[in-house]
């Protein structure tokens, strides 16, 4: 996974110009899970046709030019690794946010599930 590429993907966009804001969320394996309990890695399942439409969905809001989203998918995770990588593009601060925390929110309660591996 590569934050950069994903950014240089939305720098090409023909609306680039809109853009006043790129926000970039990197989600990792953590060494605990929400719970407390050791965790020694995770694999996660992402419903692609699902993750599809939330993209589409958050990308026709007001104010957002681009989103890119990057999800290691089906593969055992360490600690440290990278899970997902999100990047929101949009006009103003509030929009690109907003867009980020919902687009986020979606895909972690309507596109995955993890299954985390315990000590």
């Amino acid at each position: 996974m590569n934050a950069d590429q994903l950014i240089s993907k939305i720098k090409t966009h023909p609306a680039y110009d809109r853009v006043g804001m790129i926000l970039c969320h990197n989600g990792v394996v953590r060494g605990t899970s929400r719970d407390g309990r050791k965790v020694t890695g995770l694999r996660v399942a992402v419903d692609q046709k699902r993750l599809a439409k939330v993209i589409d969905e958050h990308r026709s809001r007001s104010g957002i030019v681009d989103i890119q989203v990057e999800i290691a998918a089906d593969a055992d995770l360490s600690i440290g690794d990278d899970v997902m990588l999100l990047v929101v593009a949009g006009d103003i601060r509030e929009n690109v946010i907003d867009a980020l925390t919902d687009t986020l929110n979606a895909i972690k309660t309507t596109v995955t599930a993890k299954t985390e591996f315990f000590a």
